[in-house]
């Protein structure tokens, strides 16, 4: 999880402004730094990280309207769109898959996502 006060991290996880979420990219680093790999494994992880930095703002996966994956492989792009299926129903949010030469801390994928403010009740 990112701390604003960290150097390395100087970003909030999301912010809402406009009625929109805007959630920082969603790497598929665990708590303890280890980087997970493996195309789809990678993506999964991505996706918890994605989980977490929406929480800060009491947002979830329901919310999205807008996801990109960064990948360093364009042949990731049938795992994106497995796990895209899996995680929306119709009508999914917008996607754009995009290659990139590198993400930090080597990472294969990158998750950057926009959401609809969640309705409270």
């Amino acid at each position: 999880m990112s701390d604003v006060n960290d150097p390395k991290h100087p970003y909030s996880p999301a912010v809402v402004a406009g009625g929109l979420v805007f959630v920082s990219g969603s790497l598929p680093v665990r708590a303890d730094g280890t980087v997970v790999t493996g195309g789809r494994a990678a993506m999964d992880a991505a996706v918890d990280s994605l989980r977490e930095r929406m929480a800060h703002v009491g947002a979830t996966l329901d919310d999205v309207v807008k996801l990109t994956y960064f990948v360093t492989d364009i042949g990731l792009r049938d795992a994106a769109n497995e796990q895209f299926l899996d995680l929306w129903p119709e009508p999914r949010p917008a996607r754009t898959v995009v290659g990139v030469a590198e993400l930090p801390y080597g990472c294969e994928v990158e998750l950057d996502a926009v959401a609809r403010v969640p309705v409270t009740s």
